[in-house]
């Protein structure tokens, strides 16, 4: 197994200025185009060339995932056996124009649902199934309506309420097309608490609980960094005896502020590559991994792009998975242990 950590995280860094590392690391073509060559040269160096690879990503790994592949597959000459994305930043454009299209809404209503389900104890397969029927049926097809039927907005207004478990006034206000850090903020409201985007059952206190605004770093974020980078430096530097007084970046915000978020590639997301390099390959298989309460990168979003691709022979080649928890969904026993045994019946195709 071979972690990379891009530069500017973990211990990795940049030995050009700050200027060129922006221009030559901090934007996703570069991004990229050079994390390719670092796994084609290991490759290489190890004489692995000709062995069964597997690509990992997660969060926004899981959007460099289908593109390195099809990078990889088409200007570097190396193919894939598998690719799995965990939690992936797939579609990033399915977010826009909520103004008019369902589609915003419908990638957040079942992960909101999905967190008050288990809050209740009653978060399964089948319930999960009947909330993504009526996203993609009913509630898709009253937000079409509008004010073209005056009961449309009402209906969507009960169902999400009984859904969700939120005030009727708050769901009554937001037209039953619930914004993120609206509801982020409202969930826990009474108990002074704020949920993380990354899953909402995960919370802390809210320092400026009357702020109109979100005025705190995300829970989830917020409390990872220490332990995190406590464990990783620990594990570096005493368990495998590499010695570094370097800082260990668990999340760095000089890359984050750096990085350049208008380019074309990074608006145009990472379906076409996928589609790509799927067909390029018919033995390539495509894992995609979610965990339900997740609204960082929905599981809905997946869903729905995966269904409006093409077959291309085996449907199973390309597979979206669900399991209980967020976007580290795999923190938890039971959902490592699912998510292990889809990646090893994966794995047993090839």
């Amino acid at each position: 197994m071979v972690f990379i950590d891009p530069i500017g995280t973990g211990f990795s860094r940049s030995l050009v200025t700050a200027g060129d590392a922006k221009t030559q690391f901090y934007s996703t073509e570069n991004d990229i185009h050079y994390l390719s060559r670092v796994i084609y040269d290991w490759l290489v160096k190890n004489g692995r060339l000709s062995s069964r690879k597997y690509l990992v990503g997660e969060s926004y790994g899981g959007y460099r995932g289908p593109r390195i592949t099809h990078y990889l597959q088409t200007q570097l000459g190396v193919a894939m056996n598998g690719v799995v994305l965990v939690s992936p930043y797939l579609n990033p454009a399915l977010v826009e124009n909520g103004d008019v299209s369902p589609i915003p809404w419908l990638l957040t209503l079942p992960s909101i649902a999905a967190a008050h389900l288990e809050r209740e104890h009653k978060l399964t397969a089948e319930s999960m199934a009947r909330v993504i029927a009526y996203t993609r049926g009913e509630y898709a097809t009253d937000l079409l309506k509008g004010r073209s039927d005056p009961e449309a907005t009402p209906r969507i207004v009960k169902r999400v309420t009984e859904m969700t478990g939120l005030e009727e006034e708050f769901v009554r206000r937001s037209g039953g097309r619930l914004e993120i850090g609206a509801y982020l903020r409202e969930v826990f409201r009474e108990s002074g608490k704020i949920g993380s985007v990354y899953d909402s059952n995960v919370t802390s206190y809210d320092p400026f609980p009357y702020a109109p605004e979100q005025r705190t770093n995300d829970p989830l974020l917020e409390s990872m960094i220490a332990p995190t980078t406590s464990a990783m430096v620990d594990f570096v530097t005493r368990i495998v005896g590499w010695k570094t007084d370097a800082r260990y970046n668990t999340l760095s915000y000089d890359v984050n502020n750096q990085w350049d978020r208008d380019s074309r590639g990074l608006r145009s997301g990472a379906v076409p590559d996928l589609r790509q390099a799927v067909a390029a390959d018919p033995k390539l298989r495509v894992l995609i991994a979610h965990g339900w309460n997740d609204l960082s990168c929905p599981f809905m979003g997946s869903l729905l792009t995966v269904d409006q691709m093409p077959v291309m022979g085996d449907s199973s080649r390309v597979s979206v998975r669900e399991y209980s928890g967020g976007h580290m969904f795999y923190s938890r026993p039971g959902s490592q242990a699912a998510l292990r045994k889809d990646v090893r019946e994966m794995f047993a195709k090839h």
